[in-house]
């Protein structure tokens, strides 16, 4: 019995060593196989990416897209309430992921810069609207960190963080998401993962834990150091100065782990240089304000002041006219002419001396018979010529009244009664004038 129980105790070990190796060879066996299957999905994962990445230089956006896609998309499930899996570029090598995720990045970005009516004519105006929502709200760092990495911020690569702030810098409504985003990053990346439930998925994930505990730290390699020192420059150097988070930026630069003295150097001095810019830039644009208000005040003066010379000339011009006016609206007749002077029942003008200081003060002979006739015929003119002259440009209906005055004499002079009326005051005055002649030439001949 006690031999029995001897040969028990003894082959107990060996059937727990059997088991054991059996476990040990069934694991083996499965690594391999899983090894095996990744590889296998990394090629097609690779074929997939060079095909969308080959219809993306061709400027082919939608097919690009529609291509890349499947391969960042968890399979759909089976079961109703199944929660979903990873994506299949979740399996892939690290090199093939953050090309595949730079490649879906780089397409988004194209996307969001297609003018609306190219873009809505190329997706459709929803599946346009969304992709551009998707990008400007950040709801694609989520997508990326889901899909890709099972929701697990600290895992995702260095690179395709670095090419998600530089999307959402370019792209984003506000880098508020993008500076939440990069801290929850930055805080994750640094802290180990100790939960047994994360690491068991990034087991079934083909991500062993000694690679996740060393991409925890993020400055591992020289590789993961530089994309660390990129990740910090878009953080303080761009994200928190669109904020307006100068004092922060400045104190995160100096207490960072991560810097060297010869980088923290330089990010100070770049942080200060950009700032002065800032600055100028203000002042430049407080000083093109000033400039451009003192301008718009110059404009208003001097409108000003040419409508006050237009009014002032107006003025002018009409006062002007009014005295013109004023001074054409006369009586016609003889005017301003030497006086006229009577003797012997004669009249005659006499002209004053130019010289009323002369000492002889002579008086000049009577006027001749000639002198008188130029007098009157040079009355006439002035009347006819200047005067009338005158009236019909300042009183054009005058030329009516004195066309319809001389149509009213033709009428008149037609009637036979006063022909002959007009004969005998015409031979009187002729008699007269011929009397004063004959008068002329006895008294010129005494």
């Amino acid at each position: 019995m006690a031999s029995n129980t001897s040969v028990a105790t003894t082959l107990s070990p060996t059937r727990e060593t059997l088991s054991s190796s059996q476990l040990i060879s069934s694991s083996i066996s499965s690594l391999s196989a899983s090894s095996a299957s990744s590889r296998h999905s990394s090629s097609q994962i690779s074929k997939i990416y060079r095909q969308s990445s080959t219809l993306f230089l061709t400027r082919r956006l939608p097919e690009s897209l529609s291509t890349i896609l499947p391969v960042i998309t968890p399979p759909e499930s089976e079961e109703t309430n199944a929660e979903k899996g990873p994506a299949p570029v979740s399996k892939a090598s690290r090199t093939t992921r953050i090309k595949v995720w730079s490649l879906y990045l780089t397409i988004l970005n194209a996307i969001v810069e297609l003018d609306p009516d190219e873009g809505k004519q190329a997706f459709g105006s929803s599946d346009w609207r969304a992709l551009v929502t998707k990008v400007r709200d950040g709801e694609v760092w989520e997508e990326v960190v889901q899909n890709g990495y099972g929701g697990v911020e600290g895992d995702v690569d260095s690179d395709v963080v670095i090419n998600l702030a530089t999307l959402l810098l370019a792209h984003a409504r506000s880098q508020k998401i993008n500076q939440t985003r990069l801290e929850t990053y930055l805080a994750a990346s640094t802290t180990p993962n100790l939960d047994i439930s994360t690491q068991l998925q990034n087991h079934t994930r083909s991500i062993s834990p000694h690679k996740r505990n060393a991409h925890a730290s993020g400055t591992d390699t020289p590789r993961d150091l530089n994309a660390r020192v990129k990740i910090l420059e878009l953080y303080t150097l761009h994200v928190l100065l669109r904020n307006n988070e100068w004092d922060y930026a400045r104190e995160f630069i100096s207490i960072s782990s991560v810097l060297d003295e010869e980088r923290r150097e330089a990010f100070l001095q770049a942080l200060q240089s950009l700032q002065d810019e800032q600055h100028e830039a203000v002042r430049r644009e407080k000083e093109e304000k000033r400039y451009q208000e003192e301008q718009l005040k110059k404009d208003i003066e001097d409108a000003r002041r040419r409508r006050a010379e237009n009014e002032a000339r107006e003025r002018k011009r009409e006062e002007e006219a009014r005295v013109k006016r004023e001074g054409s609206e006369v009586d016609y007749g003889v005017e301003d002419r030497p006086s006229t002077s009577r003797s012997n029942g004669k009249s005659s003008s006499v002209r004053k001396p130019t010289n009323t200081s002369s000492p002889t003060n002579r008086k000049l002979p009577p006027p001749t018979l000639v002198t008188r006739v130029s007098n009157i015929l040079s009355n006439i003119r002035t009347l006819l010529l200047e005067n009338m002259a005158g009236g019909f440009k300042t009183r054009p209906m005058f030329l009516l009244q004195m066309l319809a005055f001389i149509i009213g004499i033709l009428v008149v002079s037609s009637r036979k009664e006063v022909r002959e009326r007009v004969k005998r005051a015409i031979a009187i005055a002729w008699g007269k004038v011929g009397g004063t002649v004959r008068m002329g030439g006895k008294v010129s001949y005494i």
